[in-house]
């Protein structure tokens, strides 16, 4: 899956791709927040999280800056949840953060997740990540008044966390309108 949005492009990510995505990753500001990212984040677990098989209907895909030769700077994915729905997870480099990138990226991951006709999106913010629900929120998700520990390899012990989610597709509505000038490229204030 390759989704073009208004400053970046989502595509999935090859072995070739590791030494970029370790370099864009491999912040413990960044990992710290991740609940599958070990850390020190090196090359190696870059070659692996990019070899691994996915589901087709959740994709992991690399953020990039198209006018800089596809430089990376960060990733955005659905992955299994644990109550029924896909789970997001996303993430910017340090460098890229406060430029509306997560939000614009997450923004084009949802609108792939109701293409895939994924019926519910559940994400999940670390109580000492208030950017991360920031983004959420932004991208349309509420509280579900659920928490639950967050717990990363980068981490040392559970931090709480709350649970957001997002309703895509009520009973057997059709999919959303995808001629419409999607909300990410109409120059929302950056998350």
């Amino acid at each position: 899956m390759f989704i073009r949005t208004q400053r970046l492009f989502l595509r999935p990510g090859w072995v070739e791709d590791a030494p970029a995505l370790a370099r864009a990753i491999a912040h413990e500001s960044v990992v710290r927040m991740l609940v599958r990212a070990p850390w020190p984040y090196r090359e190696d677990d870059a070659a692996a999280f990019l070899a691994a098989p996915r589901d087709p209907r959740l994709p992991s895909l690399l953020v990039t800056l198209p006018g800089e030769t596809g430089r990376v700077v960060g990733g955005c994915t659905l992955n299994r949840g644990d109550r029924g729905a896909a789970e997001v997870g996303f993430w910017i480099t340090p460098s890229h953060q406060r430029r509306g990138f997560a939000r614009e990226a997450l923004a084009a991951l949802i609108d792939a997740a109701r293409l895939l006709r994924h019926r519910r999106l559940a994400g999940r913010q670390a109580i000492d990540n208030p950017a991360s629900g920031a983004v959420l929120r932004a991208a349309g998700f509420r509280a579900t008044g659920e928490s639950g520990p967050f717990r990363s390899p980068a981490r040392e012990r559970a931090v709480p966390a709350m649970d957001y989610a997002l309703p895509l597709i009520d009973g057997d509505s059709p999919p959303p309108d995808w001629t419409r000038r999607p909300a990410y490229a109409e120059g929302a204030a950056a998350a």
